[in-house]
């Protein structure tokens, strides 16, 4: 080994300290591509283990009647152990010679990705780990995606268990152009390839006899190459501020310098509010006090005047302002596993502020099959996806750019978990065909439903005209409302009156007739209250629409009244005049009906009195709300 890279062992001491210093580098791969693996046998490698910590391995890898198994190093849960995969980030100071890193283990299974963000957020480099027996996988296209999206230009790639070719040259090469078109499509350009064996240490932290022809950097001196210099300090100054305290009688506003230099002396702007303050001190915890902090650096700035900063203000100077908008065009990788659809509202987590916004339009969508962008309605569990967020007040903020921490936001729902990755790339322009400006609310469906006592629902009585919705939804009304649950109807004529006034009933105007009925609804019931929509909403493909505006919380209901019940019911003498021409596009005589084949309730509404056909369908929404 080298003199460059030999490594000094780290006691508790030297590890905490080395985290706020260190280059932060980030590894990612396919589950089974052998990340952890690589992990291990690079700390065991360059000496980087604390004593007794290679014992530890030998011992757990006998127990499990294994070879010694480096990624024990890293996997210290023990469902990690159980399962085999890496289940959450692990940070873990390293160091080569006098240079310090952090590796950051990032989480390789799909349901694991949310991590991922999180941890490779700051990460001045990757280490993009593809099996070479193997080739690109699924993930590998994902974690490519996400190296994209938050930003980092430094990409090693290493072509891990090399050994299952038999370190072949042309093999190789074979696999290394498939992963250099991959990456190109994303407007990736790897900055190396390394061939190797993490398990046998191949090309780690000594070149492998085994691959002759492989001239280049083996892993420790492509990590040594990585810039170290801070570029971001040479970037307009940004801090946002963290907390605000006071000792006897200093104000002190703490925050991490995100980029830029401040020094004592230089006037600040303060957030939004627009108050300018001078900086009188820049105090520090065990550490030298110095007239000025730069990029990475954690601080207290002592202000004059004293000035209240709010947590999640940006200080910056006066002359170099960042984008302020209202409006904004974002990249979104989607968490969730239920789809991201417009009109849904989030908190925006940008350092340390959060703000509430709303996805105004879903803009385009990647397919990741071919890497190419279309237009979609929705956002799919681990989509890649460009938007465009609106918030109720200005943001400020500076636009995404790779190598940096600007514009890195998250999307976060109401139970605070984090949903969505979101980087910000700019102000949005507001034009004639887009100019809405939704907003959401600040009460959740969780708050609602525990001060009605009840869920929230839709449940849609569908039937041919007569069949009876009408009256069991007025009498299902009634029965809710005496138990206490908040219940309205929504009925056709009703809404024909008014809403839909303009609406007659060719194709066309019944589809806008249950859009508009169904928009109507998805609003009641974000209020908590249970809506009982009857229409007849002829078509299928119309009801489906209906469920997908409304999401979750919709029912299909079937009232199932014989075509011979409805017409000799027929007091509004509908049927007589559609049977006599004067009536066109008539459900059931000129115009179809397409019965539920899967309904959530099928109520036969021609074997029973109205009153149980009602106690049916409060008895179907009573087991569904609480």
């Amino acid at each position: 080994m080298s003199d460059t890279l030999t490594a000094t062992r780290l006691d508790a001491a030297d590890r905490e300290a080395l985290l706020d210093s260190a280059t932060p580098i980030v590894i990612v791969g396919h589950v089974d591509h052998g990340k952890s693996t690589l992990i291990g046998r690079l700390l065991y490698d360059t000496d980087n283990l604390q004593d007794g910590k290679v014992a530890q391995i030998v011992e757990s890898s006998k127990k499990r009647g294994l070879a010694v198994e480096w990624s024990f190093l890293l996997d210290s849960l023990q469902i990690e152990r159980d399962q085999g995969v890496t289940v959450d980030s692990t940070r873990i100071p390293f160091r080569m010679g006098n240079r310090q890193f952090v590796i950051v283990d990032a989480p390789g299974h799909r349901q694991f990705l949310r991590n991922m963000i999180t941890g490779a957020a700051d990460a001045e480099a990757a280490v993009l780990v593809v099996d070479a027996n193997e080739g690109a996988q699924e993930q590998t296209r994902r974690h490519a995606m996400l190296l994209r999206l938050i930003g980092i230009r430094h990409i090693i790639v290493l072509l891990n268990k090399a050994d299952l070719l038999n370190f072949d040259e042309q093999k190789i090469k074979t696999v290394e152009a498939s992963v250099t078109d991959l990456l190109a499509q994303l407007g990736l350009t790897p900055s190396l390839f390394v061939p190797a064996s993490a398990r046998d240490g191949d090309n780690i932290a000594s070149r492998s006899e085994r691959s002759p022809w492989y001239t280049g950097p083996i892993l420790t001196e492509a990590l040594a190459a990585v810039p170290s210099g801070n570029t971001r300090a040479a970037l307009p100054f940004r801090m946002p501020v963290q907390d605000v305290y006071r000792f006897e009688d200093v104000r002190y506003v703490a925050g991490r310098v995100e980029r830029g230099v401040v020094r004592v002396g230089d006037t600040l702007q303060i957030g939004t509010q627009g108050s300018t303050a001078r900086v009188k001190e820049i105090a520090r915890w065990h550490a030298a006090e110095r007239p000025e902090a730069e990029a990475g650096e954690s601080i207290a700035l002592v202000l004059e005047p004293d000035v209240i900063p709010a947590r999640g203000d940006l200080l910056f100077l006066p002359h170099e302002a960042p984008e302020k908008a209202a409006r904004i065009h974002a990249h979104i990788f989607w968490l969730r596993q239920e789809p991201l659809r417009a009109g849904e509202s989030f908190r925006l987590r940008l350092a340390t502020a959060e703000h509430q916004v709303t996805v105004a339009s879903i803009d385009s969508v990647m397919r990741l099959d071919d890497l190419t962008e279309q237009k979609a309605e929705e956002v799919g569990p681990e989509g890649f996806a460009q938007v465009t967020l609106v918030a109720g007040e200005a943001i400020q903020f500076d636009p995404f750019a790779p190598g940096t921490s600007d514009g890195r936001g998250v999307l976060v729902d109401r139970n605070q978990r984090i949903v969505g990755g979101a980087p910000l790339l700019g102000p949005a322009t507001l034009d004639g065909k887009h100019a809405i400006h939704p907003s959401g609310g600040e009460l959740d469906a969780q708050e609602r439903a525990r001060s009605k006592g009840h869920a929230a629902r839709v449940v849609w009585l569908t039937g041919l005209s007569g069949a009876g919705k009408s009256t069991i939804a007025r009498l299902a009304e009634k029965k809710l409302f005496a138990r206490g649950i908040n219940a309205c109807v929504l009925d056709g004529d009703t809404l024909r009156m008014g809403l839909c006034s303009d609406l007659g009933f060719t194709e066309a105007d019944r589809h806008e007739n249950v859009r508009r009925a169904a928009e109507v609804a998805k609003i009641l019931a974000h209020t908590g209250q249970v809506v009982i929509v009857a229409l007849i909403s002829p078509l299928a493909a119309d009801r489906a629409l209906a469920r997908k505006i409304i999401g979750a919380e919709f029912d299909e209901v079937f009232v199932d009244t014989s075509l011979g019940t409805c017409e000799q019911r027929d007091a509004k003498g509908l049927y007589q005049a559609a049977r006599a021409g004067k009536i066109e596009n008539f459900t059931g005589i000129s115009a179809p009906y397409e019965a539920p084949t899967k309904p959530d309730l099928h109520i036969q509404a021609d074997k029973a009195t109205p009153e149980q056909n009602a106690d049916a369908l409060v008895n179907h929404v009573l087991n569904a709300i609480h």
